[in-house]
């Protein structure tokens, strides 16, 4: 499976070629990348590319039910960066590109079918840094019976397939990756990957880059606790998970002193409702630690933030309903996570909403007030709203009835102040 540009390359024409047609197949054609050098590629791959944006279902029927089996269905966020035509004059493409999550980032793979003859195996080209990678290749060492089996046996009326064949793919992808990080001249790298490659759904990868220095990346998963079932009618629909990313520097002769890696917090994006990674601190790494001794430490300090946080709910949701015996009962508030709410309020003739916006850090933190008036708007027809409001009095000891009841009071004077906003504002 030979590597090519990932760059979209424009098409040169012979002398004796109309711009309108692709240069004769017969004989190998010439592209040349945006990079402006010029390679070498097999007669028919020249590709006519579509939008990003088309839909599986433009795919020839066979191909469509393949791909929309394996977004459907795969436990990792798959994207689809592109679906494009091999063929000008063809009815369907039949090619796309594969972003695939591995080690905290993507790798990308180009699928390329026939649209001719759909119901035969793709063949797949892997990015030009990965050149050495042949996951059929027996002496590599990380050779994959489930990509021979799922090429060779290829049933293009089984929509599995295509899932079977990016996953075996992908888990001989991370042996390569192990495999070539074991041969570095790295005594450190080597001790790490012994040391922790024993947990279960580590990732490791070198980095590429001509530019910089060799460095690897390990994707350690923190915690074993299943954080989707933390939350009572959490609308999660994919595993939430936390990784520790550590980048070690290559370093190929002795040292006596070590250089800490890297380290940061990286977790699935709807974790942010529950827990906000930023706020977490990771202890320091000591001279001479390795990842097995840091890793107890820091799931520990983990496990206490995640427990907060769940409890942080709770006192957020009495918080809201703290709000009822002043405000009324809340126009609209978040069920789950109780990030935010709005209430109704009344000053006179003058009617606005009272907008709360919480951090997981609550009571910590705060809650951010904004109001909106029900009365005055821009000339755009948006209603006038205050600028974030967190400077009122405040205290995480007190009781959540004690905390509305300041707060209630603290409005009562600063709507006074919004108002003679909102009619200089409208004057004006």
């Amino acid at each position: 499976m030979p590597s090519r540009p990932t760059a979209q390359p424009d098409l040169i024409w012979s002398d004796s070629t109309e711009p309108d047609q692709v240069a004769p197949t017969n004989r190998a054609s010439k592209i040349v990348a945006h990079s402006g050098t010029s390679v070498e590629v097999s007669p028919g791959i020249i590709e006519l590319l579509l939008s990003p944006s088309m839909a599986a279902d433009t795919l020839p029927p066979l191909i469509a039910a393949q791909l929309n089996h394996l977004l459907s269905n795969s436990p990792l966020p798959i994207k689809v960066d592109q679906i494009r035509s091999g063929c000008k004059s063809a009815q369907y493409p039949d090619r796309f590109t594969l972003l695939i999550p591995f080690c905290l980032d993507f790798i990308k793979w180009d699928f390329i079918f026939n649209a001719l003859y759909p119901s035969v195996a793709p063949d797949v080209v892997f990015s030009p840094e990965d050149a050495d990678f042949c996951p059929l290749d027996v002496e590599g060492g990380y050779a994959s019976t489930v990509v021979k089996n799922s090429l060779v046996d290829w049933n293009s009326k089984d929509s599995t397939r295509l899932l079977a064949l990016v996953h075996g793919l992908r888990d001989s992808y991370l042996n390569y990756q192990k495999k070539r990080i074991g041969e570095l001249d790295d005594a450190r790298l080597k001790f790490e990957i012994n040391t922790v490659f024993s947990r279960e759904g580590i990732e490791v990868c070198m980095v590429p880059g001509p530019d910089r220095p060799e460095e690897v990346k390990f994707a350690v998963p923190l915690l074993d606790t299943d954080l989707n079932k933390l939350v009572l009618g959490c609308p999660w629909k994919t595993e939430q998970k936390i990784y520790l990313q550590v980048v070690f520097p290559v370093i190929r002769t002795y040292s006596s002193t070590q250089t800490a890696p890297r380290l940061k917090l990286v977790s699935s994006s709807d974790l942010k409702s529950l827990l906000s990674i930023e706020d977490v601190k990771l202890p320091p790494w000591l001279d001479g630690m390795c990842m097995a001794e840091y890793l107890p430490t820091l799931e520990d300090n983990l496990n206490l933030q995640v427990v907060e946080s769940v409890a942080s709910i709770g006192a957020r949701r009495r918080f809201i309903e703290a709000l009822a015996p002043h405000f009324g009962r809340p126009l609209e508030a978040d069920p789950v996570f109780c990030r935010k709410a709005t209430v109704a309020a009344v000053s006179g003739t003058f009617n606005f909403l009272v907008s709360f916006s919480f951090s997981t850090q609550f009571p910590r933190q705060q809650p951010t007030l904004t109001l909106q008036s029900c009365q005055h708007f821009t000339s755009q027809g948006a209603p006038l709203a205050s600028s974030p409001i967190n400077d009122y009095p405040w205290s995480p000891r007190w009781d959540a009835s004690q905390m509305a009841e300041r707060i209630f009071d603290f409005l009562v004077d600063e709507c006074l102040n919004f108002k003679k906003h909102c009619q200089d504002t409208q004057q004006g």
